[in-house]
């Protein structure tokens, strides 16, 4: 289920592969703890991957993500 979709975002400046990994299973709702555990890390190494995919896209918490990850997802279809 990891990497399912292939959504293309802007690969400037924009989510790397594995951040867009990442945005799926929060979208999906998963919590950082289950995120880790399909990526073999740590929920620290998820915490801090989530304020760097934030930052990029200008947004503040995991509710605004996966909002912005169903309007692209959407947009695609």
């Amino acid at each position: 289920m990891v990497g399912e979709t292939a959504i293309q975002w802007a690969p400037e400046g924009g989510p790397s592969k594995r951040e867009h990994v990442i945005i799926q299973l929060v979208a999906e709702g998963l919590k950082n703890r289950d995120i880790a555990g399909s990526l073999g890390t740590t929920e620290h190494v998820i915490k801090n991957d989530l304020r760097v995919i934030y930052d990029k896209l200008g947004l503040w918490n995991r509710v605004e993500l996966a909002l912005w990850y169903e309007a692209r997802r959407n947009e695609m279809a």
